[in-house]
């Protein structure tokens, strides 16, 4: 069997902006030629600026998203392989019970008019998973407490709870089919930093016990260090690096990444105004630059930039880089005066 759970290739996910009398319709180019493979067993992170599509990204691997051209394909721990671009029904049907996403906001994410029990147990029974309701409440009971929930909270409406249970909820309906891969998109961003640190805990420890593969998608960097085994970078649809989170913090090869580290903030008083400011805005999925995407905003930013565009390319073992002067940048030892901080 593959070692890998997700392989992406050459991936474009295009939408289109209404119509033009004259030749082509406008799109707006959310993903943009991504190639990555995400591990079996991993802990994935997905990290970027909002809007440089990493919802969209995660809801392609799920057949959520329109694949316009490329390819994604999911391998579940049996060996199937699922094409996304070309799943029938029979082929989506099984697909579903392999494949779950954790939404964001745990308050928007469950039905008022369902007690816990009956939103946990919705999949089991629109899939026809088990035979008997004896056979749906056990399922659901056994869920429920491996996300830490009591078999009373099964007979109570999700306005009774607080944002970590919620989501402590939906994650138990995630898992309730028993999948190989989860997309996690923002699932602890709604919640207060000691939740956060709770639900990331659990999420944790599931994957463990159940032998699970994440995709989750962040804007927290520090999160992200804490949490992942392998973090990719995305800016305005383009992955821009990969690299193991240690790695990444104490070396980053691509400038956008250096940045966003150096912003994280820090209880050191050393390190106030040390942050590197980008000037100007993300430019507009709709009319990309040419060459890098970056190089409207680089601090690096030279002339074969603006015409030439950079592969992901392999900068080190384990650790890739889409930057023409990737070398420039700090290798194995950061500088003393480097505003970049590993988490600690």
């Amino acid at each position: 069997m593959t070692d890998t759970a997700v392989s992406i290739r050459d991936l474009e996910v295009h939408f289109p902006l209404g119509r033009s009398l004259l030749g082509k319709p406008p799109v707006l180019k959310a993903v943009a030629g991504v190639t990555l493979d995400i591990p079996r067993g991993s802990f994935f992170g997905l990290v970027g600026e909002s809007g440089s599509g990493k919802t969209t990204l995660g809801r392609a691997t799920l057949a959520a998203a329109p694949v316009s051209a490329g390819q994604v394909t999911v391998t579940d721990r049996e060996g199937e392989v699922f094409d996304m671009a070309r799943l029938d029904r029979a082929a989506e049907t099984r697909f579903r019970r392999r494949a779950q996403l954790i939404f964001q906001d745990p308050y928007a994410a469950l039905s008022p008019r369902m007690t816990v029990r009956d939103i946990i147990a919705e999949p089991l029974e629109v899939m026809r998973l088990c035979r008997t309701r004896d056979e749906v409440n056990d399922r659901v009971r056994a869920i429920a407490a491996q996300c830490r929930l009591n078999v009373e909270h099964l007979r109570r409406f999700p306005h009774a709870f607080s944002g970590g249970q919620r989501q402590r909820i939906s994650i138990a309906r995630a898992l309730v089919t028993n999948p190989d891969y989860i997309v996690a998109d923002e699932s602890v961003a709604a919640l207060d930093v000691s939740i956060q640190a709770d639900i990331l805990n659990l999420l944790k420890q599931l994957q463990r016990d159940l032998s699970l593969t994440f995709l989750f998608i962040s804007h927290d960097l520090s999160v992200v260090a804490h949490t992942c085994d392998h973090v990719a970078v995305m800016y305005l649809g383009r992955i821009v690096e990969v690299a193991p989170p240690r790695r990444l913090f104490a070396a980053p090869r691509h400038p956008y990444t250096r940045a966003l580290i150096s912003a994280i903030p820090s209880l050191d008083p050393d390190d106030r105004g040390r942050a590197e400011r980008l000037t100007g805005e993300i430019p507009s999925p709709k009319s990309p630059p040419p060459g890098c995407a970056f190089h409207t905003r680089c601090p690096m930013v030279r002339d074969r930039c603006r015409v030439e565009a950079p592969a992901l390319r392999q900068v080190a073992d384990g650790h890739s880089a889409a930057c023409h002067f990737s070398d420039d940048l700090a290798l194995a030892r950061r500088r003393a005066d480097s505003p970049v901080r590993v988490p600690a």
